[in-house]
């Protein structure tokens, strides 16, 4: 209430675009853009089947999940979401995911929702995901989630548009409950899907107007695809794709470039997910892209200004330094390989003197 919620912070001290537009772009499907980042999967395959020989089993799909965990963490900007006008900073990472108990039609759905600190390596990401994929599995076992939605889709379907209704107001004003902000899938920093798994290709989801969620991430089957390496040759290799929607107003093109780009570096580089970051919150460097140093453009010759002659005070000691240089340079010619004698530099200065007189 009053710009107070459970689930995040109202953000202040934003720039004249970055508040307006929200007003302007009132719901989140009229603010989202869409991209994709394709990835070789040479170093991925290269790291699943060494991680494999230690006895560690990933698969792209926990590589995935846990660079969008790192993003998130290191680009907090990200982690943002719009309500009512206002821009609030969320105050947990979170990925939601459907899942089929089977891969049949008639397959019961499940949407999980996985809860993450930001700091975790690659290994505790697989942990929580694994765990979380295995207890909801089974045919017996029953999710928050899909408890929470059963009690109401039992109702009449003027009650359940009412509770909606009503549901939508207290999210507006921070006044739904907490339990619902966990128990709901839409409330997260992000929903991923997994269409390699039922060997689709990628697609760009849209966002739910519902929740907060600001980010959809779909990644596709991978293929072989041609490439030109070093500007030079054609070449086939095999690429994975993600299809990203992201909610434009939480930051501006340039930061959800840079964060783009790091994600397609952390999915390239995969042993960067293998360390846990500091538990006091600071980002390694290392993460932090550098700002670029701005180059000097070097002057040519053409462009150096004249150097200024000053008028000669002793018109004298200007004459015996010309003398001098003039000898100076004699003395380094050489006609074929015989040096120039002495008697020839005296004739060549006499010449010199006569022709100025």
């Amino acid at each position: 209430m009053f710009g107070h919620r459970n689930d995040g912070k109202k953000v202040k001290g934003l720039n004249i675009i970055d508040k307006a537009e929200p007003f302007f772009m009132p719901q989140r499907i009229d603010a989202v853009n869409y991209t994709a980042i394709k990835v070789p999967c040479d170093k991925l395959d290269e790291f699943i089947q060494r991680e494999k020989r230690s006895g560690n089993s990933y698969s792209y799909m926990h590589i995935a999940i846990a660079t969008i965990v790192r993003l998130l963490y290191t680009r907090q900007k990200l982690n943002r979401f719009i309500m009512r006008g206002s821009i609030y900073q969320r105050n947990y990472i979170s990925v939601s995911m459907d899942i089929k108990k089977k891969l049949e039609d008639d397959g019961e759905q499940v949407t999980l929702k996985f809860m993450f600190t930001g700091r975790e390596s690659l290994e505790d990401v697989k942990a929580i995901v694994d765990k979380e994929i295995a207890e909801n599995i089974k045919e017996e076992s029953e999710y928050t989630t899909t408890k929470t939605i059963k009690k109401y889709t039992k109702l009449p379907d003027f009650m359940i548009r009412w509770a909606l209704a009503l549901f939508r107001w207290l999210d507006k004003h921070g006044m739904l409950p907490k339990s619902l902000v966990k128990a709901s899938p839409f409330h997260t920093s992000c929903f991923f899907t997994n269409l390699k798994s039922i060997k689709l290709g990628y697609i760009y989801h849209h966002l739910y107007n519902f929740g907060t969620t600001t980010i959809f991430v779909a990644m596709g089957k991978e293929k072989m695809e041609p490439y030109v390496e070093n500007n030079k040759e054609l070449k086939i290799g095999k690429f994975l794709t993600f299809g990203i929607s992201l909610d434009e107003r939480v930051a501006d093109g340039l930061y959800m470039g840079k964060s783009l780009k790091l994600m397609q570096d952390l999915l390239a580089n995969p042993d960067s997910l293998k360390e846990r970051l500091p538990e006091d919150g600071t980002i390694p460097k290392k993460l932090i892209k550098k700002k670029a140093k701005k180059v000097k453009a070097k002057k040519s010759k053409k462009d150096k200004k004249p150097k200024k002659i000053k008028p000669l005070k002793n018109k004298q000691k200007h004459d015996e330094k010309k003398k001098k240089s003039a000898l100076k340079i004699l003395l380094k010619k050489e006609k074929g390989n015989i040096v120039v004698s002495a008697e020839e530099i005296q004739a060549e200065n006499m010449v010199v003197k006569d022709e100025k007189e």
